[in-house]
Protein backbone atom coordinates (compact mmCIF):
# COMPACT_ATOMS: atom_id res chain seq x y z
CA UNK A 1 0.00 0.00 0.00
CA UNK A 2 1.55 3.39 -0.97
CA UNK A 3 2.43 5.85 1.75
CA UNK A 4 -0.19 8.55 2.39
CA UNK A 5 0.66 11.95 1.00
CA UNK A 6 0.36 15.42 2.48
CA UNK A 7 -3.04 15.94 0.91
CA UNK A 8 -4.88 12.67 1.68
CA UNK A 9 -4.17 12.21 5.37
CA UNK A 10 -6.97 13.22 7.79
CA UNK A 11 -6.82 16.44 9.78
CA UNK A 12 -4.85 16.15 13.03
CA UNK A 13 -6.92 15.50 16.11
CA UNK A 14 -5.91 15.49 19.75
CA UNK A 15 -6.55 12.10 21.33
CA UNK A 16 -7.02 11.33 25.02
CA UNK A 17 -3.68 10.34 26.48
CA UNK A 18 -1.73 11.51 23.45
CA UNK A 19 1.79 12.61 24.30
CA UNK A 20 2.67 16.32 23.92
CA UNK A 21 4.80 17.73 21.12
CA UNK A 22 8.28 18.88 22.02
CA UNK A 23 10.11 21.88 20.63
CA UNK A 24 13.88 21.86 21.07
CA UNK A 25 14.42 25.10 23.01
CA UNK A 26 18.20 25.41 23.21
CA UNK A 27 18.50 28.23 20.66
CA UNK A 28 16.67 29.72 17.68
CA UNK A 29 13.03 30.54 16.98
CA UNK A 30 11.52 27.82 19.17
CA UNK A 31 8.84 30.16 20.56
CA UNK A 32 7.34 30.71 17.10
CA UNK A 33 7.04 26.96 16.53
CA UNK A 34 5.50 26.47 19.96
CA UNK A 35 2.91 29.16 19.21
CA UNK A 36 1.97 27.51 15.89
CA UNK A 37 1.62 24.07 17.46
CA UNK A 38 -0.54 25.42 20.29
CA UNK A 39 -2.72 27.24 17.74
CA UNK A 40 -3.25 23.87 16.04
CA UNK A 41 -4.40 22.32 19.32
CA UNK A 42 -1.23 20.55 20.44
CA UNK A 43 0.12 20.47 23.97
CA UNK A 44 3.71 21.71 23.81
CA UNK A 45 6.77 20.93 25.95
CA UNK A 46 9.92 23.02 25.56
CA UNK A 47 12.77 20.51 25.49
CA UNK A 48 16.10 21.44 27.08
CA UNK A 49 16.90 18.29 29.07
CA UNK A 50 16.69 14.52 28.46
CA UNK A 51 13.83 14.14 30.94
CA UNK A 52 11.70 16.56 28.89
CA UNK A 53 12.53 14.73 25.67
CA UNK A 54 11.34 11.52 27.33
CA UNK A 55 7.82 12.99 27.63
CA UNK A 56 7.10 13.85 24.00
CA UNK A 57 5.58 11.94 21.10
CA UNK A 58 7.10 14.21 18.47
CA UNK A 59 9.73 16.93 18.29
CA UNK A 60 10.32 20.11 16.28
CA UNK A 61 13.89 21.35 15.86
CA UNK A 62 13.69 25.06 14.99
CA UNK A 63 15.72 27.37 12.83
CA UNK A 64 18.70 29.12 14.37
CA UNK A 65 22.41 28.32 14.32
CA UNK A 66 23.06 24.62 13.84
CA UNK A 67 26.59 24.69 15.22
CA UNK A 68 25.38 26.38 18.43
CA UNK A 69 22.51 23.88 18.76
CA UNK A 70 25.01 21.04 18.38
CA UNK A 71 27.29 22.43 21.12
CA UNK A 72 24.40 23.14 23.50
CA UNK A 73 22.83 19.71 22.91
CA UNK A 74 26.09 18.09 23.95
CA UNK A 75 26.51 20.49 26.88
CA UNK A 76 23.02 19.70 28.20
CA UNK A 77 23.41 15.94 27.70
CA UNK A 78 20.78 15.89 24.94
CA UNK A 79 22.81 14.85 21.92
CA UNK A 80 22.86 11.09 22.55
CA UNK A 81 19.21 10.93 23.73
CA UNK A 82 18.18 12.85 20.59
CA UNK A 83 20.14 10.49 18.36
CA UNK A 84 18.67 7.47 20.13
CA UNK A 85 15.11 8.84 19.89
CA UNK A 86 15.44 9.51 16.15
CA UNK A 87 16.83 6.02 15.61
CA UNK A 88 13.91 4.59 17.60
CA UNK A 89 11.36 6.31 15.36
CA UNK A 90 10.45 9.54 17.17
CA UNK A 91 8.72 11.81 14.61
CA UNK A 92 10.86 14.93 14.16
CA UNK A 93 10.38 18.02 12.00
CA UNK A 94 13.44 20.21 11.42
CA UNK A 95 13.34 23.67 9.85
CA UNK A 96 16.50 25.36 8.52
CA UNK A 97 19.05 24.61 11.27
CA UNK A 98 16.79 21.73 12.30
CA UNK A 99 17.14 20.25 8.82
CA UNK A 100 20.92 20.45 9.18
CA UNK A 101 20.71 18.71 12.56
CA UNK A 102 18.78 15.82 10.97
CA UNK A 103 21.05 15.39 7.93
CA UNK A 104 23.34 12.40 7.76
CA UNK A 105 26.02 14.55 6.07
CA UNK A 106 26.67 18.29 6.52
CA UNK A 107 28.84 20.35 4.17
CA UNK A 108 30.51 23.60 5.26
CA UNK A 109 30.01 22.88 8.95
CA UNK A 110 32.37 24.41 11.48
CA UNK A 111 35.26 22.33 12.82
CA UNK A 112 33.94 19.53 15.04
CA UNK A 113 30.27 20.12 14.18
CA UNK A 114 28.08 17.03 14.48
CA UNK A 115 24.57 16.24 13.34
CA UNK A 116 22.01 13.92 14.89
CA UNK A 117 21.38 12.28 11.52
CA UNK A 118 18.44 10.22 10.37
CA UNK A 119 17.71 11.83 6.99
CA UNK A 120 19.56 10.20 4.08
CA UNK A 121 20.64 13.54 2.64
CA UNK A 122 23.68 15.77 2.17
CA UNK A 123 22.98 19.35 3.31
CA UNK A 124 25.05 22.47 2.72
CA UNK A 125 24.96 25.14 5.44
CA UNK A 126 24.32 28.78 4.47
CA UNK A 127 23.90 27.71 0.84
CA UNK A 128 22.48 31.08 -0.20
CA UNK A 129 25.00 33.30 1.55
CA UNK A 130 24.67 35.79 4.39
CA UNK A 131 21.60 37.19 6.14
CA UNK A 132 21.44 39.88 3.47
CA UNK A 133 20.83 37.16 0.84
CA UNK A 134 17.65 35.95 2.57
CA UNK A 135 14.63 35.79 0.26
CA UNK A 136 11.01 34.69 -0.10
CA UNK A 137 9.40 32.76 -2.94
CA UNK A 138 6.34 30.74 -3.91
CA UNK A 139 7.05 27.03 -3.65
CA UNK A 140 5.18 24.07 -5.12
CA UNK A 141 5.17 21.18 -2.65
CA UNK A 142 4.52 17.64 -3.85
CA UNK A 143 1.08 16.47 -2.69
CA UNK A 144 0.30 19.65 -0.74
CA UNK A 145 -3.28 20.84 -1.19
CA UNK A 146 -4.14 24.54 -1.28
CA UNK A 147 -1.72 25.81 -3.90
CA UNK A 148 1.88 27.03 -3.63
CA UNK A 149 3.40 27.76 -0.24
CA UNK A 150 4.94 31.17 0.44
CA UNK A 151 8.37 30.22 1.76
CA UNK A 152 10.93 32.35 3.62
CA UNK A 153 14.63 31.42 3.38
CA UNK A 154 16.92 32.97 6.02
CA UNK A 155 20.61 31.96 5.83
CA UNK A 156 19.12 28.71 4.66
CA UNK A 157 20.69 25.36 3.89
CA UNK A 158 20.00 23.42 0.71
CA UNK A 159 19.81 19.67 0.18
CA UNK A 160 22.66 18.88 -2.20
CA UNK A 161 21.91 15.15 -2.44
CA UNK A 162 18.75 13.18 -1.69
CA UNK A 163 19.70 9.60 -0.88
CA UNK A 164 17.57 6.59 -1.84
CA UNK A 165 15.92 6.38 1.58
CA UNK A 166 14.64 10.00 1.48
CA UNK A 167 12.04 11.70 -0.73
CA UNK A 168 12.20 15.26 -2.05
CA UNK A 169 8.99 17.21 -1.41
CA UNK A 170 9.90 20.61 -2.88
CA UNK A 171 12.50 22.16 -5.14
CA UNK A 172 13.35 25.70 -6.18
CA UNK A 173 13.03 26.72 -9.82
CA UNK A 174 16.70 25.87 -10.34
CA UNK A 175 16.12 22.31 -9.14
CA UNK A 176 17.69 22.56 -5.69
CA UNK A 177 15.84 20.53 -3.05
CA UNK A 178 14.47 22.44 -0.04
CA UNK A 179 12.04 19.97 1.61
CA UNK A 180 12.36 16.25 2.30
CA UNK A 181 10.80 13.42 4.25
CA UNK A 182 11.90 9.97 5.31
CA UNK A 183 9.75 7.74 7.47
CA UNK A 184 8.86 9.74 10.58
CA UNK A 185 11.29 12.57 9.74
CA UNK A 186 10.44 15.79 7.91
CA UNK A 187 12.73 18.70 7.03
CA UNK A 188 12.49 22.06 5.29
CA UNK A 189 15.13 24.65 4.41
CA UNK A 190 12.56 27.40 4.89
CA UNK A 191 10.54 28.76 7.83
CA UNK A 192 6.77 28.09 7.66
CA UNK A 193 6.44 29.16 11.29
CA UNK A 194 6.93 32.82 10.29
CA UNK A 195 4.80 33.10 7.14
CA UNK A 196 1.39 32.14 8.52
CA UNK A 197 1.06 28.96 6.44
CA UNK A 198 0.87 26.06 8.87
CA UNK A 199 0.33 23.17 6.45
CA UNK A 200 3.71 21.59 7.19
CA UNK A 201 3.01 21.74 10.93
CA UNK A 202 -0.41 20.16 10.32
CA UNK A 203 1.22 17.42 8.28
CA UNK A 204 3.74 16.82 11.04
CA UNK A 205 0.99 16.47 13.64
CA UNK A 206 -0.65 13.85 11.41
CA UNK A 207 2.69 12.02 11.31
CA UNK A 208 2.91 12.13 15.09
CA UNK A 209 -0.64 10.80 15.52
CA UNK A 210 -0.02 7.98 13.02
CA UNK A 211 3.28 6.99 14.64
CA UNK A 212 1.85 6.84 18.20
CA UNK A 213 5.47 6.80 19.36
CA UNK A 214 4.68 7.54 23.01
CA UNK A 215 1.09 7.14 24.13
Amino acid sequence: MPEATLVDMPAPARLAGEAPIGVLALQGDFREHADVLRALGAEVVLVRRPEELALVGGLVIPGGESSVMDKLARMFGLFEPLSDAVAAGLPVYGTCAGLIMLADTVLDGITGQQSIGGLDIVVRRNAFGSQAASFETELDVSGLAGGPMHAAFIRAPVVETVGPAATALARLADGRCVAVEQGSLLGTSFHPEITGDYRFHEYFLRRVAAAAFRR
